[in-house]
């Protein structure tokens, strides 16, 4: 594990030289490969180095981190062309990417928690320096203070542990730490419950991502939201004796998730309404987390994956139609199927990813987690039914919304994507249509 970590730490002196933005990207497709060839283990963390190891959780979350950050540099191309400080942006990409690796394979539960509190800040420099509107200070701000605050008493309950178990292993943590007292289980939940982020607790996840740079959106749709998810998937085994309040919270993600449904459909905003649809998923997704049933569970990180992918990708279109419209909102992007028309099926394949149609992972984890939820209390078929169909229905109308109409006035020509488009796009919807053929690897996790 040591031998990815000092790749990426060596890719930092790459920042110094001019012309080396196509370079580390390179380096980062070849650190990609490179852990591609490395053993996994199912059922047990494997690869163990100093502090650092994965099982098989870490292993997909590092592919997926490794993944979005190299696609990241390949969609900010104008960052390159208008030299805009791109040696500094690379060094937040490699900066945020170390962050992350060491946050999915770390043994040790405190240095979780820093490497998590870490890549906050790559993330924040992202959105405040290369963000579009003088609102993205309000947004990193938003940003910053809601997962500070919410990871105090993570930090406070970490502490406390050590001090009663005198150990911070994890996998030691996940099978001997037992915590008795409801309020530990929401001091331990509370910073995961922040970063997926749950319902009302979610305003800062439009904000940052209307705000943010097309890298920023990425990221924070392909793996900062998964952080949550991830700590949740490692401290629930701690709490098995006071779940209590599981199904308080599952009913609250479910109906939470449903609403913002409601609101993705009032959005004006490209950017805004893919960010909503993104709570909408981490919605599901928690209910599957809280249900605490191995489909829950192998639905939740199939469906953080597939997410990953999708709205990343999502997030692409949007920003390939703002580079030539340089409008977000809906009524200016409409009729593209006249003047992009080359870009109208990866908007057509990517909205059916998203509103999982087969053969999609999408459909795969959907499909655990409704299992789930539905043999948890059977009352929750009739949300899960509204929130499905108001799932299909916000992905249908962005689609067809933007791609059908008279187009704006303004334009009277029509335009086709370029290479380093189509393959981004590519790179976005081959591997969430792909894995559904290993997907029986993803069903050993729990």
């Amino acid at each position: 594990m040591l031998s990815i970590l000092m790749m990426n730490m060596f890719m930092i002196l790459l920042c110094f030289f001019k012309k080396t933005f196509w370079l580390v990207q390179l380096n980062m497709l070849l650190l990609m490969c490179l852990f591609m060839m490395k053993s996994v283990g199912v059922m047990n963390w494997v690869n163990i180095s100093y502090m650092f190891g994965y099982d098989m959780i870490s292993y997909g979350m590092i592919m997926l981190s490794l993944w979005i950050c190299c696609l990241m540099i390949m969609s900010s191309e104008k960052i390159n062309f208008y030299n805009n400080y791109q040696n500094l942006f690379i060094l937040m990409v490699i900066l945020l990417l170390l962050f992350l690796i060491m946050t999915f394979s770390v043994m040790n539960f405190f240095m979780f928690y820093m490497f998590f509190e870490s890549s906050l800040i790559p993330t924040l420099l992202l959105i405040l320096g290369w963000g579009y509107q003088p609102e993205r200070l309000q947004a990193g701000m938003y940003l910053m203070f809601y997962t500070l605050f919410a990871s105090l008493p993570l930090l406070v309950m970490i502490l406390y542990i050590y001090n009663n178990y005198k150990y911070m292993f994890i996998p030691l943590m996940m099978m001997k730490v037992n915590l008795i007292n409801s309020i530990f289980y929401f001091f331990m939940i509370m910073a995961f419950l922040f970063k997926m982020p749950m319902y009302m607790v979610h305003l800062w996840l439009p904000k940052a991502h209307v705000e943010a740079p097309i890298s920023g959106s990425m990221i924070l749709a392909g793996v900062l939201l998964k952080l949550g998810g991830y700590g949740l998937l490692r401290v629930f085994s701690m709490l098995f004796k006071i779940l209590n309040f599981n199904s308080l919270m599952m009913s609250l993600s479910v109906l939470g998730a449903t609403l913002v449904g409601f609101i993705c459909l009032n959005q004006s905003d490209l950017k805004s309404m893919i960010a909503y649809s993104s709570v909408v998923h981490m919605g599901l997704t928690l209910g599957g987390i809280f249900s605490l049933s191995t489909w829950g569970l192998e639905g939740a990180f199939i469906l953080m994956i597939a997410h990953g992918l999708c709205s990343s990708g999502m997030f692409c279109l949007g920003n390939i139609s703002y580079e030539r419209l340089m409008s977000r909102s809906l009524m200016i992007n409409k009729g593209l199927l006249s003047f992009m028309p080359s870009m109208t099926l990866f908007w057509f394949l990517l909205s059916s990813c998203n509103m999982a149609a087969p053969p999609s992972i999408n459909l795969l984890g959907e499909i655990f987690l409704i299992n789930s939820m539905v043999s948890w209390s059977v009352l929750m078929m009739l949300v899960l039914m509204v929130m499905s169909f108001i799932s299909a229905a916000y992905s249908l109308y962005l689609f067809v919304y933007t791609q059908h109409g008279m187009y704006y006035s303004g334009l009277y020509t029509c335009m086709s994507g370029n290479s380093r488009e189509y393959l981004l796009l590519f790179m976005h919807w081959f591997p969430l249509n792909l894995l559904i053929i290993k997907s029986d690897q993803m069903m050993i996790l729990f």
